[in-house]
């Protein structure tokens, strides 16, 4: 036997009609493993499963829990209609997939309580969308909150979407009483993005008497959505709803452009402040927020309203809302407002108001400021006269700066600073006042602000008090000379300038600026100040003003004293008629460090003193180099004018001067004084001379030329040229200093040539020991003139028999 095949045989059975009770007991005597789905199939297939009942039945009381065995059961009781809903609803072990595809040909609301059981959501979703069963399909989407399900089922694309919404807002959510339930479906709503459906549904809730109805945050959604979908409605839903988030509600219609919805909620709570913000800055509408300010009546309000009509400009308007609120806290704007537009009278209201309230320095400080403005000066006295907290000396520069200073006298004379006070009563023309409070302040400062002051209106009286304070101070001297000078008052600077030189913090810089002041505008007093005090001026700046002034001689003083002494002589050489003197050129010229201004100095006293010439190279000698300066004289043709330095300065033996002399002397054909010059300075050119004269026409000239030769040891030169100009006793004597004896023969052969035999017995004379007597004594025979060698043979034999 086998149990499995029971199904088979079962329907087999069927088949052929057999008795229903025959197969009933089969079934119940076969005990073994069968599929009881298998089982059930074969039944159904033949439309006889309530045969099956008791089977089941029995199944179900032993405690079977087979799905199979449920669903067969659950399906007889469907067919039969034996209470199946209350079937579905308790029987836990059926499968609701099977069961409910079972049901929905028969009953789909069946069907429906059978997914519903099992969860099967697109199954229940399908069979109530095919059954238009949008009301069960709305209720159990409410129950079953998945997020994922209604998005499914709110889908554009879903052709139902519009009548299962219905459903819900109609039917569903009214019978809730979950608010979990409401919340998912909100959300959904929401999540799918359909506004218009989603007020729908909020209306049901909030607005029908419900359980739901006090939501606060179903009231503040309802009013979002209908700001984003439908704004007509947002004004009705605020008048209507009381428990929603009125500050934030209130925001988002602002950030919405709902102005007027905005301030209806602000002003349905009371909250006046925010409402009248509204009107301020969304509506823009200050008469409207001054109406509301007038029924609100509240200081905070009149604030707002105060603030902003300050920044509308209406400064009028503003400070009498301020005054209404009782409000100083906005000082420091309605201050600078009020500034800007020169409300200075509603100012002090505002200020007397401010300072009951607060005793700041800076409130008090503008009050004062405020009643010099509207030229209060009795109010501003008495004022600072009482007990304050006011930055006096601040507001007095303002005043100042405003060109208030009969406000500023008052308070520069509270704070007792007489350095402003004084330049304060310089603009008020009181210079008597001004100088006496300079006095006071003793500050370098109010001195010079108040001497120019005094300056500009002429009362070069009370300057000259002031500068006196001023000129003592180095650094401030120029200034002061600049502002004197730029308004062409040259004497009256002078003249503060000679006062000032007596007292005892006189420093150089006065002397020296007045050293300038005389070269411009003065210059006759300028020597005259240079000669007492050229010690205590500042000689560099003196020299540059008197060079630009052309005060040459005083120039030439100043680089004297300043031991500059190149420049005194350069100076005194480009500028001679009003600065050479010829004793002070002297002196000078000789400490000059640049030997070069010697020769300038020479070509200078050329031009425009040749005839103290000498002098000054006398002056000059012991520095100079001579050798130059005979060859400038020479270049330029005034060497006999410089002869008596040539004579001065010969000792030293210089070859250029020796030359120059010497030329000199052979051009004025003073033989006697070039003998004596050869004589007495041997450095020149001997041989150059010597040519030089051989060819004079005056034979003195020619016989020192001899000498030259002589001297130079052309023994021969200097002999022939002797006998060419017939001097027979030099050339004797140069032979005889020759000492060599063939000089001294052709000497003596020349004579015989000549017939000159005295020559010839004077020439023994004088050659005697240089001479041969073999060789003497042959010329003799032959020229038949032995008589004239007889005194010559006769010493000779004499010195022969003595040795």
């Amino acid at each position: 036997v086998n149990p499995s095949r029971l199904p088979v045989v079962v329907g087999g059975l069927l088949d052929v009609d057999c008795s229903e009770d025959i197969i009933k007991n089969l079934i119940l005597v076969v005990r073994g493993q069968f599929s009881t789905d298998e089982l059930v199939e074969e039944v159904e297939k033949r439309n006889r499963l309530k045969l099956l009942l008791p089977w089941l039945e029995s199944r179900v009381h032993e405690g079977c829990i087979e799905p199979a065995t449920h669903n067969a059961l659950a399906k007889i009781y469907i067919d039969s209609n034996n209470n199946p809903e209350r079937f579905l609803k308790e029987n836990q072990f059926y499968d609701s997939r099977v069961v409910g595809k079972y049901c929905e040909k028969r009953d789909p609301h069946l069907a429906c309580i059978a997914y519903e059981r099992g969860q099967c959501d697109r199954e229940l979703i399908a069979v109530c969308n095919e059954n238009s069963l949008f009301k069960s399909e709305a209720r159990y989407l409410v129950r079953r909150r998945d997020p994922d399900l209604w998005a499914e089922v709110l889908l554009e694309s879903n052709p139902y979407k519009r009548p299962l919404i219905d459903q819900v807002v109609q039917t569903a959510l009214s019978e809730t009483q979950d608010p979990e339930d409401i919340s998912v479906t909100v959300k959904a709503f929401m999540t799918a993005d359909l506004p218009n459906e989603l007020i729908e549904l909020l209306e049901k809730i909030v607005l029908d008497s419900s359980a739901f109805s006090d939501h606060r945050n179903l009231q503040n959604l309802l009013i979002l959505t209908a700001i984003k979908a439908d704004r007509t409605r947002v004004m009705e839903y605020i008048n209507r709803l009381d428990n929603y988030d009125a500050p934030d509600i209130a925001n988002i219609a602002i950030n919405n452009e709902l102005y007027e919805e905005a301030f209806a909620i602000f002003k349905k709570f009371d909250v006046n402040t925010s409402a009248i913000q509204v009107l301020i800055e969304q509506v823009g509408n200050l008469d409207r927020a001054y109406e509301f300010a007038e029924r609100c009546n509240e200081p905070a309000v009149w604030s707002q309203l105060a603030r902003a009509q300050l920044q509308k400009g209406l400064v009028k308007e503003a400070i009498d809302s301020f005054i209404k609120a009782d409000d100083p806290s906005a000082y420091v704007d309605v201050v600078e407002t009020a500034h800007r537009t020169s409300h200075w009278e509603d100012l002090v209201r505002y200020l007397q108001m401010a300072r009951k309230k607060a005793r700041e320095s800076f409130i008090e400080s503008e009050l004062i400021y405020a009643y010099a403005r509207t030229n209060r000066l009795a109010d501003l006295e008495e004022f600072i006269s009482g007990p304050n907290h006011a930055d006096i000396q601040k507001i007095g520069d303002r005043c100042f700066d405003d060109k208030m200073y009969e406000a500023a006298k008052l308070l520069y004379n509270n704070v007792s600073n007489f350095a402003r006070l004084a330049i304060t009563l310089v603009h008020l023309k009181e210079f008597q006042g001004a100088v006496d409070s300079a006095r006071k302040a003793n500050s370098t400062r109010t001195w010079k602000e108040v001497c120019f002051a005094c300056v500009d209106g002429g009362e070069f009286r009370l300057a000259q008090m002031c500068g006196l304070h001023i000129v003592v101070h180095a650094d401030e001297l120029e200034d002061l000379i600049n502002y004197y000078q730029d308004r062409g008052h040259f004497e009256e600077l002078i003249n503060l300038l000679e006062a000032a030189l007596g007292l005892e913090r006189a420093h150089m810089g006065m002397f020296t600026e007045l050293a300038i002041l005389y070269s411009k505008y003065k210059p006759q007093r300028m020597r005259e100040h240079l000669e007492l005090f050229w010690s205590r001026v500042n000689i560099p700046k003196v020299l540059r003003a008197a060079e630009q002034a052309h005060l040459w001689a005083e120039l030439v003083f100043l680089y004297d004293k300043y031991e500059e002494y190149d420049n005194a002589v350069l100076a005194m050489m480009q500028h001679p008629t009003e600065a050479w003197r010829e004793g002070h050129f002297k002196d000078v010229i000789t400490k000059v460090a640049n030997v070069e201004l010697y020769y300038k100095a020479i070509q200078f006293y050329l031009e425009y003193k040749p005839l103290l010439l000498n002098d000054i190279l006398l002056v000059l000698s012991p520095r100079m180099d001579h050798t130059r300066s005979v060859s400038y004289f020479t270049r330029t043709g005034h060497l006999q004018l410089v002869k008596p330095y040539l004579r001065s300065v010969q000792a030293l033996n210089n070859k250029a001067i020796n030359e120059a002399l010497n030329g000199l002397l052979i051009d004025e054909e003073d033989y006697q004084g070039l003998r004596t010059s050869i004589d007495a300075f041997d450095n020149f050119d001997n041989i150059a001379l010597a040519q030089q004269l051989e060819k004079h026409e005056l034979i003195e000239f020619r016989r020192i030329a001899a000498y030259l030769y002589k001297g130079n040891n052309r023994w021969k030169q200097s002999v022939e040229l002797c006998k060419k100009d017939r001097l027979f006793r030099d050339a004797m004597e140069y032979a005889a200093e020759s000492r060599n004896a063939e000089v001294a023969e052709e000497l003596l052969e020349w004579f015989l040539e000549r017939d000159s035999k005295d020559c010839f017995a004077a020439c023994l004379f004088y050659c005697y020991d240089l001479l041969h007597p073999d060789v003497i004594l042959e010329l003799a025979w032959r020229h038949r003139i032995l008589h004239f060698a007889m005194p010559y043979l006769i010493q000779v034999m004499r010195e022969y028999i003595t040795k």
